[in-house]
């Protein structure tokens, strides 16, 4: 059987592509996971400071082994014991080369949109890290901000919500309530429709379906 899903895919992330490069972005598609993972690599000089923020995406395409085990200095929050360790790695990479991260949506015309509990993946793709480079599954594609968001909070939140067991709404029901309080997954939103420094936000669109 003929990939007629891939073929479409591939004209849609080269249309997406064009749109983030006129937003001061770097735009690239991978077939695959491993294709996605040697892109990523080969951006990282040897001896990179590298960081990462949640991300199921880098995890399945085994970026943030990759990294760890190559020859880059490492910022890992994985590993970290304490709250506070969490918070100092998570500083750290305000000031590292490479931050590496997935966006919870890509619109058509190439604008980037994000959702956060605490804001330190959006804060260290809006700000500081000299280097950001977002892994993309094709599932992640859609139409506008509007759609953008509501996917983020009636598709990725719940599943979010499921994997981390917390008791909000959209983890019980399965869709977004709009909730508020200590619970709600869904406190920062971060819409990027230009990069201030030229191609500093590297998207790569993955033809696979990565992360929710």
């Amino acid at each position: 059987m003929e990939n007629y899903r891939g073929v479409r895919n591939q004209l849609l992330a080269e249309h997406i592509i064009k749109n983030l490069e006129s937003r001061n972005m770097a735009g690239f598609y991978a077939e695959s996971k491993e294709e996605a993972l040697k892109l990523a690599l080969d951006m990282m000089p040897a001896g990179s400071t590298v960081g990462w923020g949640g991300s199921a995406s880098l995890t399945e395409i085994g970026l943030k082994q990759a990294v760890c085990e190559g020859g880059y200095q490492v910022i890992n929050r994985d590993v970290c014991k304490t709250p506070e360790e969490k918070r100092k790695a998570e500083l750290a990479c305000f000031d590292c080369d490479y931050f590496l991260a997935s966006s919870n949506a890509v619109t058509h015309d190439g604008i980037l949109v994000n959702i956060d509990k605490f804001g330190n993946r959006i804060a260290a793709i809006a700000f500081g890290a000299k280097n950001v480079i977002l892994i993309v599954g094709m599932n992640k594609v859609t139409k506008n901000v509007e759609e953008a968001v509501s996917r983020v909070q009636n598709e990725a939140a719940p599943i979010n919500a499921i994997r981390l067991n917390t008791d909000t709404p959209c983890k019980n029901k399965g869709l977004c309530y709009d909730c508020k309080g200590a619970n709600s997954n869904c406190c920062q939103v971060l819409v990027t429709r230009n990069s201030g420094v030229r191609e500093r936000i590297k998207v790569i669109l993955v033809n696979e379906n990565l992360g929710f």
